[in-house]
């Protein structure tokens, strides 16, 4: 009696035919979502990497030591995805229960990485964007024509031209920036660093805007703030919803593959 019930429960046919199009279409979609999780992880590379060259290529107008923090966090969630990309394609060819514990685990560790990456990014880079305009005005009305090698000087020159501007707002503000006994002299003259060409053949004339360039140091700060801010963003954005469709799709395979091993227990083997 127990045996007959017994061969009737467990039934070789009926376990092949479990492979339905959900679980096919899962195995398959699991494995884009590997490649995918392996794009976003590139993106989230060039998101870390561009936020830590800014740290250093302009820390004297940031007050925070904190500023690079998300550039960390973003190299963390970048190698994290880059894991779970290679469990999620390597699931559906292993079919075993281990690989997709690991990859649910791997997803829900990268979840709460992701918003904490995109919490901090937007604490702190608004922050600092709040305290921008102080820094930049500062460290631009220190800065002394008479003393070439002083450390405000090295500042401005290079952040005029590694983004390419000229002054606080724009050209003009070296009316403003000028030395006082300057202002009743003429012409006044931007530093080299405010030149779009070279250095030996710019007419630094602040009269002469061809020669210039147009748009102000604050300005551009702020986009490359708002740039990292909003990208960092929206790749949290995105890794979070894919990793959401790979618990979604490891889930089909869960629930159709069964714990072989606790299938003896079911209670229709003992009716």
């Amino acid at each position: 009696m127990k045996g007959g019930s017994f061969s009737s429960s467990f039934n070789p046919p009926l376990l092949c035919t479990t492979e339905t199009r959900s679980r096919a279409f899962a195995k398959l979609l699991l494995t884009l979502l590997g490649f995918c999780l392996w794009g976003v992880a590139v993106a989230f590379l060039f998101g870390g990497a561009f936020m830590i060259i800014t740290y250093k290529s302009f820390k004297v107008f940031f007050q925070s030591p904190f500023f690079p923090l998300p550039g960390c966090l973003a190299f963390v969630t970048a190698s994290l995805l880059f894991l779970t990309g290679a469990l999620a394609m390597l699931t559906p060819v292993k079919n075993s229960r281990p690989h997709q514990g690991m990859l649910l685990y791997l997803s829900v560790v990268l979840f709460c990485l992701e918003a904490s990456t995109a919490v901090v990014t937007q604490l702190y880079l608004t922050q600092e964007a709040h305290h921008l305009t102080s820094s930049v005005c500062s460290l631009f009305h220190q800065y002394n024509r008479t003393v070439p090698n002083d450390s405000s000087n090295e500042a401005v020159d290079a952040v005029q031209q590694q983004l390419q501007c000229c002054g606080i707002y724009n050209r003009t503000d070296w009316f403003v920036l000028a030395p006082p006994n300057h202002l009743q002299m003429a012409p006044v003259f931007a530093p080299k660093s405010c030149c779009k060409e070279a250095a030996s053949e710019c007419a630094d004339h602040v009269s002469q805007p061809e020669a210039l360039f147009d748009e102000g140091c604050l300005q551009k700060l702020g986009e490359r703030l708002r740039f990292v801010r909003h990208y960092l963003n929206w790749c949290c954005l995105v890794a979070v919803c894919l990793g959401m469709l790979t618990v979604i799709s490891n889930g089909v395979l869960m629930k159709q593959q069964p714990f072989q091993d606790f299938c003896i227990l079911d209670s229709a083997n003992f009716s």
